[in-house]
């Protein structure tokens, strides 16, 4: 309570704007969110790739298929069995994202996590959670691993203990953001390692990530995974990539202008 009235002093005495529509914060609840943003956050629905989830164009594309996979991975079938990955990037999300994942504000972690924990499909089992891994190199520059973060959240909500000691990454790559689609998965051959393989056999194996993009990253450490005996990979994230024509409308109107936040993702 009375840390509750001291904020909202200081944020009388020193006004925090919004990061995305750079309004006023009061008394909202998600660090550095009006409660009118965080709303805008809401999860895909409709028509989606029944192996990654990626939205699919027609709204009538499972009607005679229920189980039809994307182009992509019909035709370069992945390691992993299943995406979950409910939010598109996109702001005010990707603005969050960016927050805490290039400026250190570790604070979004419990709203973002919340995010994801919502989503979770009744039908997700797993064995033990392992984050995305980030070089050392990476790792100490940026203080933490977001998807770590993430993790601890989401195996609290699941009961489900987190392995991160055993999927390591030993190769600096070049970040995958910055390469063509062709690059991509030589860039990030034997990247990766498992410290001990046998810990993962038999095992359904849930691989957390903070944003899906291609699924270069995912794929190559769920391969590696697979060829050490994981019964199972499942891939979570909190959002992914969307064409254009395929974002919910919950853009916000085009005279709030958009963070620079972003622009690193």
């Amino acid at each position: 309570m009375i840390f509750n009235v001291l904020r909202q002093v200081s944020r009388l005495l020193l006004p925090i704007p919004c990061t995305t529509c750079a309004q006023p914060l009061t008394d909202d609840p998600v660090p550095f969110f009006c409660r009118s943003c965080w709303a805008l956050i809401r999860p895909l629905r409709g028509s989606a790739c029944a192996r990654c989830r990626r939205p699919l164009a027609s709204p009538s594309a499972l009607t005679h298929s229920p189980t039809h996979e994307c182009h992509d991975c019909r035709t370069r079938q992945p390691y992993y069995a299943e995406v979950w990955a409910p939010y598109a990037y996109c702001s005010p999300l990707q603005d969050a994202i960016a927050l805490f994942k290039y400026h250190g504000k570790v604070s979004l972690a419990d709203a973002l996590a919340a995010l994801l924990i919502h989503t979770l499909p009744s039908h997700l089992e797993g064995d033990v959670l392992m984050p995305i891994p980030l070089h050392p190199n990476r790792l100490r520059e940026r203080e933490f691993n977001q998807s770590l973060l993430l993790a601890d959240r989401v195996a609290a909500a699941l009961k489900c203990p987190v392995a991160y000691r055993n999927l390591v990454r030993i190769v600096d790559t070049e970040p995958q953001t910055t390469l063509p689609r062709s690059a991509r998965l030589h860039n990030l051959r034997r990247a990766f390692a498992l410290h001990a393989p046998h810990e993962v056999a038999g095992k359904r194996i849930l691989l957390i990530d903070d944003v899906f993009t291609t699924g270069t990253t995912s794929n190559e450490c769920a391969r590696l995974l697979c060829q050490a005996g994981a019964e199972r990979v499942t891939l979570l994230a909190l959002a992914r990539s969307v064409e254009a024509g395929l974002v919910p409308e919950v853009w916000l109107p085009p005279s709030v202008p958009r963070s620079d936040t972003d622009l690193r993702a």
